[in-house]
């Protein structure tokens, strides 16, 4: 081990000391990092800094000996045969040097997990435009169930600016769904705290009380684009919050669960004469692109959902070309 001085990129602009050995070092402690600052060992161009210290591209970090950990193995990823590489390259909605848009299909995960060995973080290395370049990034997660739209970074640095627009509510998130029963009113914000129950796959979320210490603020808004009487509808929502399965939970709690929900709802998510599977899709996708301006994104309904507007009477209508502006 020896002292080495590595430079940092222009996609590690702005980043904070800590993070940045956080992904050049993951194993080094916070604890150990202000030990190593503090007594003078790791320096930015020439000078002490302390790890809130914000980086400049092209500056000179000095990195004393680290020894490596002993960290588990990661799980191993599937190997890309050619059968991979297509689905995931199929998928890809739209791509450039810092961004790639998915459009998941209903019933592959996003990431393993117990006895799940296929999922779209196993096939990202297909999408490198070259060997050396970084491995693509998650940016957010949907669920198994709901097909759509999935948002991945080319670079962390990347990865970072996107995840800081998400948590800034910069990013507007459509989804499209058709549910039992009819909300009233036609339109407005679902304000229903959540909480977690139980762990793995298994856990679910469920309506809380605001007085429970473990509920989390949960806000959607949601709104009837059409309608069959009172049986079924169709709804756009917008999660303002991030919980898991909050769209899912919200529309049960109106008394309107997602059709084909196998988790929430019920035996009244699945009524006779519906391909039963859950119809909620990630419909679009409104953000600050990280090189400037604003990048929209829709996806195509899935198979079971386009039969189930053609059985309804309900229009979809063309979906609207990626555009960068």
């Amino acid at each position: 081990m020896s002292v080495v001085t590595l430079t940092v990129s222009d996609d590690e602009a702005d980043i904070r000391l800590d993070r940045w050995f956080r992904r050049h070092y993951p194993h080094l402690t916070q604890g150990a990092l202000q030990k190593l600052c503090r007594t003078g060992q790791v320096r930015v161009d020439g000078k002490r800094a302390d790890t809130a210290t914000r980086l400049v591209p092209g500056q000179a970090v000095r990195v004393p000996p680290i020894p490596a950990a002993a960290r588990p193995a990661p799980p191993p990823r599937p190997v890309l045969d050619d059968r991979l590489v297509r689905e995931i390259r199929g998928m890809v909605l739209y791509s450039d040097a810092q961004v790639i848009v998915l459009n998941k299909p209903a019933g592959l995960a996003v990431q393993g997990g117990p006895g799940i060995t296929h999922h779209v973080d196993g096939m990202l290395d297909a999408l490198k435009e070259n060997d050396d370049d970084p491995r693509p990034r998650l940016v957010h997660r949907i669920d198994r169930d709901t097909s759509g739209l999935l948002l991945l970074a080319r670079t962390p640095g990347v990865a970072a600016k996107l995840a800081a627009s998400f948590r800034g509510r910069d990013v507007r998130k459509t989804y499209w769904a058709v549910v039992v029963g009819r909300p009233t009113p036609a339109s407005g914000v679902i304000d229903q705290p959540l909480a977690r129950l139980g762990a793995g796959p298994g856990a679910l979320t469920v309506v809380a009380s605001r007085k429970d210490e473990d509920a989390a603020h949960a806000l959607s808004e949601y709104e009837v684009l059409d309608a069959a009487g009172r049986r079924l509808s169709w709804l756009a929502l917008s999660p303002l919050t991030g919980r898991t399965h909050q769209l899912r939970v919200h529309c049960e709690a109106l008394g309107t669960p997602i059709l084909g929900d196998p988790k929430y709802g019920g035996d009244k998510a699945h009524p006779e004469g519906f391909v039963d599977r859950l119809h909620l899709h990630a419909r679009s996708l409104d953000l600050p692109h990280p090189a400037g301006g604003r990048l929209q994104v829709s996806a195509e309904l899935p198979t079971h959902m386009r039969e189930t507007f053609k059985q309804l009477g309900f229009t979809a209508g063309a979906t609207p070309a990626p555009r960068r502006s």
